[in-house]
């Protein structure tokens, strides 16, 4: 048996909010993972299974496997679907590169700010080779 430490009370309603707030977001995020792989499951299982049946037996109609291999290609194009719908960061983000998804008076973000922002670095000093090496 391993000893329990004595459980401590919540304090207050400021940390009843705290867990609230977190056990909503720990269960959006579980439902988004739920439906994304459900849904990369029901896309690609048949391919899978059929796949190694042809391999097996090779009794597989060929329409019928390209069906299948479809509709797990579908299965990629759900998922800039379904991100947005269930991820706001995501969708935050969407709606800062593309000009469909922005909100009017937000301005459009330029090539010169993205490749600073990405590579990890703000505006440099002119260095020379010299410098360098």
């Amino acid at each position: 048996q391993v000893p329990r430490a004595p459980s401590q009370p919540l304090a207050g309603s400021e940390s009843r909010r705290f867990t609230n707030k977190h056990s909503k977001k720990a269960l959006k995020a579980s439902l988004t993972l739920g439906i994304l792989l459900g849904m990369f499951f029901v896309a690609w299982l048949p391919f899978f299974v059929t796949n190694v049946a042809q391999a097996g037996c090779g009794c597989v109609p060929d329409g019928f496997f390209d069906v299948l291999t479809w509709l797990g290609y579908c299965n990629s194009t759900m998922n800039p679907i379904i991100y947005p719908l269930f991820m706001r960061d995501f969708k935050r983000a969407m709606g800062k590169f593309l000009p469909c998804c922005r909100r009017s008076g937000e301005p459009r973000p330029s090539a010169i700010s993205l490749s600073l922002r990405n590579s990890n670095s703000g505006p440099r000093a002119a260095t020379s080779l010299k410098n360098v090496l």
